[in-house]
């Protein structure tokens, strides 16, 4: 699998997702055996206008290579400003967001709304194309309605706009992430452009992946809610493609990734913000486990790096006791 000058080792990508995809969250992926790890969503706004906040989003380490960093805006100039700052900061791929259909992004004229504005969207296609070296790819939903007319427009822009690749989760921007997502959509791309596509939406397990890579004969899988909790997932999709038997995760894989993430989130946030972060999202990696409840609970008022390893030993030690 290829995205233009950028060789991926397999074809399982990490999706974007919106205050989750820091580089805690991605090393996972990666460890795990993921080619492609995407960060979360950045304001090209917020870039050009030096928030610090917006900068912080783009920090990243070599072990993550190659990353790709998703984009979102409605001026094609700060656009392409916001992706000169990308490539300099030392991301392989700049993404673009033409896939969220939160209100606040939709009424900037951003995310899916720019499926709406074809002519917009070749602007920002050129202006960024122009303006970096890299990679450029982007994602997007069907567009406003189920037929996917919104979306191959858009793709055969992309592609006159030497854009590298296009990501698609078959969805309308108003189903936001109910209903199904139609892989229909996905194969029909796939005969309509000749640049990668990739397929996303609906994997909830590796079976899925599999499923819709034989379907729809995408490029790629890219996998999001699926892999909140479980980076196993990609090692599995492997295992799956590759005929081998699928990895089992034991006590040990969840007790050592729960420290993993969190010592990763004090390396990327700092003790204090990452505690506070992981009172909600260590207990992801618990899901279906006995006694989860009672672990989120003690794990609400976490404010230290012992504190929270301390919860996390005596959950796992109950655990192997019960």
């Amino acid at each position: 699998m290829q995205i233009g000058s950028v060789k991926l080792k397999n074809i399982t990508i990490l999706a974007p997702l919106a205050g989750i995809t820091n580089y805690a969250f991605r090393i996972l992926a990666k460890r795990q055996g993921c080619a492609l790890v995407c960060s979360e969503m950045v304001s090209s706004n917020g870039l050009v206008h030096g928030s610090k906040k917006t900068e912080l989003l783009l920090k990243s380490l070599p072990e993550e290579k190659p990353l790709s960093v998703q984009i979102f805006g409605a001026d094609p100039f700060i656009m392409a400003e916001a992706a000169k700052i990308v490539e300099l900061s030392g991301a392989d791929i700049i993404d673009i967001n033409l896939g969220c259909s939160v209100k606040k992004i939709l009424k900037t004229g951003a995310g899916s709304a720019l499926m709406r504005e074809p002519e917009k969207a070749e602007k920002i296609f050129s202006c960024v194309r122009r303006a970096v070296n890299i990679p450029l790819t982007i994602k997007v939903r069907t567009g406003w309605d189920k037929s996917g007319n919104d979306a191959y427009q858009i793709a055969d822009i992309a592609q006159e706009c030497g854009v590298d690749a296009i990501a698609i989760h078959p969805r309308t921007a108003g189903q936001g992430f109910t209903g199904q997502a139609d892989w229909s959509v996905i194969r029909e791309m796939k005969k309509k452009v000749s640049i990668p596509v990739i397929g996303n939406g609906d994997i909830t397990g590796c079976e899925d992946a599999v499923r819709m890579l034989a379907e729809t004969g995408c490029d790629a899988v890219m996998i999001g809610r699926a892999s909140i909790g479980n980076p196993w997932i990609f090692s599995q999709v492997l295992d799956r493609i590759n005929g081998d038997d699928i990895s089992s995760v034991s006590l040990s894989d969840r007790y050592n990734v729960m420290v993993e993430y969190l010592e990763s989130s004090i390396k990327f946030f700092g003790e204090k913000t990452a505690c506070f972060m992981m009172r909600s999202k260590l207990g992801w990696f618990a899901k279906g486990l006995p006694n989860s409840s009672r672990f989120r609970d003690l794990l609400k008022h976490t404010s230290s790096e012992d504190e929270a390893k301390n919860i996390i030993k005596k959950y796992f030690d109950s655990l192997k006791e019960s």
